[in-house]
């Protein structure tokens, strides 16, 4: 594997560590400032929400050879407005820093995947199927640290805040240091071996109005997916919560889900690039997964069931996301990797608005219709993946005639 590749991998993986410091501690911070539930979801949405909207802007810049000044200055953005977070106690100014944060984690997240996928010319997949268990691992092992720094007295003692405001010091420091690495001393990340010759990075964007309409309908397919598996990810935290379980508990669960999305990258993802028909594939993969969500949260022994059955789940979603980066992937030229990679992300920052904001009225609720509502969004996706399916089989049609 390229040195330069394994850079970008091992950056990628500390960056989702530190990103998730935070993650474990925010239901109970929010609660300790006794704001309304409903603005967990909100706050997640507008994070989100700045994600979308810069991510094809970030990607044009990485077409242009601006890889490591933009993930250094996004890392730093991210940093400072986490710490804004924490600090601000109102929940507006809250929601203004993390749209703030959106627009800044929005260049590493689009970025490192688009080096990725320029970096290989072979084992595309594999290798983001890496990538994508790294990001998991990083982010477990971030709840991990996160839940325990949460509950640790000792940790209080050290840095002693009203509340959870000393985690997030920790995660500013550690962000703004990863920031201060890429952009002073990391060269592997100058430049993605392919600069595009548009004028600006701003003119990539018209690389909008020619997306085919298949790609068009597996973006928006892309979007219902991750309307479903961003509610299961975010509302798990604040459902083990309410069922009384302590932040270390999440991190534990969390971690575990990490250490199950690497070992399916390593040994099931490079058997199952292998498969021709890969879209047919991921339709029987979605369809899996809204059974599994269907069961889970109905089972009477939950820690059980959400260290067993739910883990199938967590191997599903490891083998989706490298196919859906690849099959999106296909549909770029040497010019617009970076900026197709964005309009990738803004969609799946798309699910990420739209399912906390409806996924927090519907928790408050009930849970179980939150969780429902994913099964439901996976089979919606899994049902515009088939329309493409179909738009297929009649092109070969007419192709054979």
């Amino acid at each position: 594997m390229k040195k330069r590749i394994i850079t970008a991998m091992i950056l990628f993986f500390i960056m989702n560590v530190f990103n998730n410091f935070g993650h474990p501690v925010t239901p109970s911070f929010v609660r300790a400032l006794h704001i309304p539930e409903v603005f967990f979801g909100i706050f997640y949405a507008t994070m989100s929400l700045g994600l979308m909207f810069a991510a094809p802007i970030w990607g044009g810049f990485g077409d242009h050879g601006k890889n490591k000044l933009s993930i250094g200055l996004g890392l730093f953005i991210y940093a400072l407005a986490q710490l804004g977070f924490a600090f601000s106690h109102n929940p507006y100014l809250m929601v203004f820093f993390r749209f703030i944060a959106g627009i800044g984690i929005a260049a590493p997240m689009t970025l490192f995947v688009s080096l990725i996928i320029s970096y290989s010319k072979e084992n595309r997949v594999k290798n983001l199927a890496i990538l994508s268990a790294l990001s998991t691992l990083g982010a477990s092992l971030g709840y991990q640290v996160g839940g325990l720094l949460g509950d640790s007295t000792w940790f209080q003692a050290l840095i002693p805040t009203t509340s959870y405001e000393n985690v997030f010091i920790v995660q500013f420091i550690s962000m703004a240091l990863l920031s201060l690495t890429v952009l002073l001393s990391v060269k592997e990340l100058d430049s993605n071996g392919i600069v595009s010759n548009r004028r600006s990075p701003f003119s990539s964007l018209s690389k909008i109005k020619t997306l085919d309409f298949r790609l068009i309908i597996f973006l928006l397919s892309l979007t219902l997916i991750t309307m479903g598996s961003t509610n299961l990810s975010k509302y798990i935290d604040v459902y083990f919560d309410d069922l009384g379980y302590s932040t270390t508990t999440l991190g534990n669960f969390v971690m575990v889900t990490g250490i199950v999305s690497v070992i399916t990258a390593v040994f099931i993802v490079p058997f199952v690039s292998k498969f021709k028909r890969q879209l047919a594939f991921i339709v029987i993969l979605q369809v899996l997964s809204a059974l599994i969500v269907f069961f889970v949260f109905r089972a009477n022994n939950f820690i059980l069931v959400i260290y067993t059955v739910y883990n199938i789940y967590v191997v599903i979603k490891a083998i989706y996301l490298p196919l859906e980066q690849n099959y999106i992937s296909k549909h770029a030229d040497k010019d617009s990797i970076g900026t197709i990679t964005g309009i990738r992300q803004s969609f799946v920052s798309i699910g990420n608005v739209i399912g906390p904001l409806f996924g927090g009225i519907v928790y408050s609720i009930k849970p179980l219709v939150l969780f429902d509502s994913s099964a439901i969004l996976f089979i919606l996706g899994a049902t515009l993946l088939v329309l493409i399916l179909k738009s297929d089989n009649k092109k070969i049609e007419v192709e054979s005639l």
